[in-house]
């Protein structure tokens, strides 16, 4: 949800001038995902307001349609595998060291916590009568690590104004782990010192093993009996983040030498129409029955498989396209600048929203599961834009610069010596 593009400023292989501008971007800042990402924040803000509206509740295809704007979530986890794994792909393809891990989790924590723990701060003096005094619910709060008090907050989600918070606590569950993924992966690749292809293909299997232990995970949490709770924790989310993550290493490998993978980026980045039509035609399936009733978590293990399939497909087929593409139309739809600004704020719709929303009812008098959607959702959207604004600029941008800090800046690493 919060990812900015590599920054580890390992070189690439060189490529011929003619054909580097057709190659996908492993460094730096890429405005169409940011246009992606604004897409799933805007869509997750659209899937609260018309269950608070009740729109999402009503019978029919529509309603069918709202209540699966939770796939906005899958986006984002999948923006994180892409972005976050790349410096260690990039390690792992051009043999060299990993990624600090030290500096790593520090941009993590400064990028995360300082806003959201001043949502919660407001959200609690808001709304938390029975929780404001309670040294545990700040702690677990605080510490994002309420999913996995059972008793207390699994089905609820948090207190109010604070729901949408699962998912951040399955994101840092993600940025805690992925060094040790990463470990475990370049151990498998790398192993004997084989040529790219080789290392990048091993790379891939391994990843592939990891998002289908998501499944796995699936069937036990049926077996021996359902235990809903695990829904909301990280194995299950795995299948959303390893698209993601193979992304980050076909794109370096594309880079590093001519062959399968390059041929494949040049594939997805000529076809985004075909690719966003499967995205759109298999999350109108998910809004059917297949993935069983809507608002009651999973009702069944085949519904909970195919809710996973699914939404892994939404988010490769809308993400792939960015992340290969480098100009064109993705870049002018997804990479504008209203799409680019919106994309850079958007943690903040994501962490605002909910205090936005139930202010915005109480102000305007509505109750729970009436209401107007398109006029709501207008206003809960310009006003979460706006409070995002600011908290970009005044919180969440001063609190990431304060890594320098804690951590020295990484030295530009040499380009290997040329024979003479």
């Amino acid at each position: 949800m919060t990812e900015t593009g590599s920054t580890s400023g390992a070189p690439v292989s060189e490529t011929p001038a003619s054909t580097a501008t057709a190659l996908p971007e492993v460094d730096g800042h890429q405005s169409a995902l940011d246009g992606v990402r604004a897409l799933a924040a805007f869509g997750v803000l659209l899937f609260h307001v018309s269950i608070e509206t009740g729109a999402a509740l009503r019978e029919g295809f529509t309603g069918g349609l709202l209540a699966r704007g939770e796939v906005g979530v899958p986006i984002f986890f999948a923006l994180s595998g892409l972005l976050l794994y790349r410096p260690w792909a990039q390690a792992l393809l051009g043999g060299r060291k990993d990624p600090d891990t030290q500096r790593y989790l520090w941009k993590r924590f400064f990028r995360i916590m300082p806003c959201y723990w001043l949502v919660v701060a407001v959200a609690l003096l808001l709304w938390g009568e029975a929780h404001r005094t309670d040294p545990w619910t700040w702690g677990e709060m605080l510490l994002l690590i309420h999913n996995y008090d059972i008793e207390h907050w699994w089905f609820g989600l948090g207190p109010k104004g604070l729901g949408q918070m699962w998912s951040l606590s399955v994101e840092v569950a993600f940025y805690l782990t992925l060094p040790i993924i990463a470990a475990l992966v370049r151990a498998y690749a790398g192993r004997g010192a084989p040529a790219v292809a080789v290392r990048a293909r091993r790379a891939l299997i391994a990843l592939a093993v990891v998002g289908a232990l998501s499944y796995v995970y699936t069937i036990f949490e049926f077996h021996p009996d359902y235990r809903p709770w695990m829904n909301i924790w990280l194995p299950r989310s795995w299948t959303f983040f390893v698209p993601g993550m193979m992304l980050a290493v076909i794109t370096v490998w594309a880079r590093e030498e001519d062959g399968w993978a390059r041929r494949l980026s040049r594939a997805v980045s000529s076809s985004a129409g075909t690719l966003w039509l499967i995205a759109v035609l298999a999350y109108v399936i998910a809004s059917t029955p297949v993935t069983g009733a809507r608002f009651v978590g999973i009702d069944g293990m085949w519904t909970g498989l195919f809710e996973q399939a699914l939404y892994t497909t939404v988010a490769f087929c809308l993400i792939a396209p960015s992340a290969m593409q480098t100009e064109g139309r993705v870049k002018l739809l997804l990479g504008n600048r209203v799409m680019s600004y919106l994309g850079r704020i958007s943690y903040g719709v994501f962490l605002w929203q909910f205090v936005v929303l139930y202010l915005w009812y109480a102000f305007t008098g509505q109750k729970t599961w009436t209401g107007d959607l398109l006029l709501n959702f207008a206003a809960v959207a310009g006003i979460t834009v706006v409070i995002a604004h600011f908290s970009h600029k005044y919180v969440e941008e001063p609190a990431r610069r304060l890594v320098r800090y804690v951590t020295p800046r990484p030295q530009p690493i040499p380009e290997p010596a040329t024979a003479a």
